[in-house]
């Protein structure tokens, strides 16, 4: 599926149609360049999971937990990870295998701790289709497509 938004509501908006059709135990990766609205969408994501609580990038922590709606979001930002080891040390499979939904940023870095099956989320700008346009490609992924 591909969808294109042209204002950061619309991002919002498609972020959180995902979440309120997420479901226990499935793990996002979401990729994208800085700067191309990957945190707007990850609080739409949010918001359709009924958190309402502030939602930021988890950039200097590698996990941030949202316990309190529908179900628990854990927002990975995987970038900073200097060895897979790290990953480890956190528990990873509990979020990856629990009651909650995993959101993670930079996936590719950590390919093979990723279940089998996933759901690829892609964001891209386009500056020519003007400034806040965005095309978001949503993909059911399999390890081999990282």
């Amino acid at each position: 599926m591909i969808v294109e938004t042209n204002s950061r509501d619309e991002t919002f908006e498609f972020g959180k149609s995902l979440g309120e059709q997420a479901k226990k135990g499935e793990v996002y990766c979401l990729s994208g360049d800085l700067g191309t609205g990957k945190t707007v969408f990850t609080q739409g994501f949010a918001r359709g999971l009924e958190i309402t609580e502030p939602v930021n990038s988890p950039t200097f922590t590698i996990v941030s937990e949202y316990e309190e709606g529908r179900l628990p979001l854990y927002h990975f930002d995987v970038y900073r990870i200097e060895d897979i080891e790290e990953m480890e040390e956190i528990g990873y499979e509990d979020y990856f295998y629990g009651e909650g939904v995993c959101l993670i940023e930079w996936a590719e870095l950590i390919k093979e701790l990723l279940p089998e099956t996933y759901v690829s989320i892609t964001i891209e700008k386009n500056t020519a289709k003007g400034f806040d346009y965005r095309k978001i490609t949503v993909t059911n992924g399999e390890l081999k497509d990282i």
